[in-house]
This record gives C-alpha cells, structure tokens and sequence, in this order.
C-alpha cells in the first residue's frame, strides 16, 4: 500500500486484482473511496504519479468548475467525466403541461 498527504487529506492506493483502489481519510476522520479498480494493466511503477495526477484534479485547490458542457466532457488523467445534458431540461411549469409530458386525453 502507498500512501500520501494532499490538501489536508491523506491518501491510500492498494492493489486489487491487477487494478488500483484509492481512499482517502479527511481531518475529520471521515474516509472514502475515490476511485476503484482504476488504472488496469499500468506497471506499478507508473502507479504512484498517475494516482497523485488523478487526486490532484479531483481535489484542486481554489479552482471551481461550473456547469457541466454536454458538448465537452471533462477529463480528469484517464477518466473521461460526461456531465448531464443540460440542453434539454425537463422543467415541470405549475400553470401549463410539460412539454416533455403533455397531459394526456382521457
């Protein structure tokens, strides 16, 4: 198991069947995973820069992303992160029928 300190929040990669598990532990005591079975087929050697590349970007310090871009997915290293499509809301309106479901006769 290798393990790292990243903004506060302390970080563990385990081997799992030719894949990588990544966990963190936050200063509240509070762990999760961050990713499993990741990175399939990457020598270990490789494994420690790509994991802290992976948590870097999911984790930034003073960056905020905004709304997702349908058209653009966000990539973060391998992982290609493919928001909702926003470009078709389905809003409910309380004065009329949706577009999406119109009220049905009968």
């Amino acid at each position: 198991m290798k393990s790292f300190t990243y903004n506060d929040m302390d970080f563990s990669v385990e081997s799992a069947n030719g894949r990588w598990d990544i966990s963190c532990k936050k200063p509240d005591g509070k762990s999760a995973y961050v990713g499993a079975g990741l990175f399939e087929g990457v020598p270990e050697s490789e494994i420690e820069s790509r994991v802290r590349t992976l948590v870097k970007s999911i984790f930034p310090v003073g960056i905020k992303v905004v709304g997702p871009d349908v058209a653009h997915p966000n990539r973060i290293g391998d992982l290609k992160i493919v928001g909702p499509d926003v470009t078709h809301p389905n809003f409910i309106y309380w004065d009329k029928d949706s577009s999406s479901f119109p009220k049905q006769a009968g």
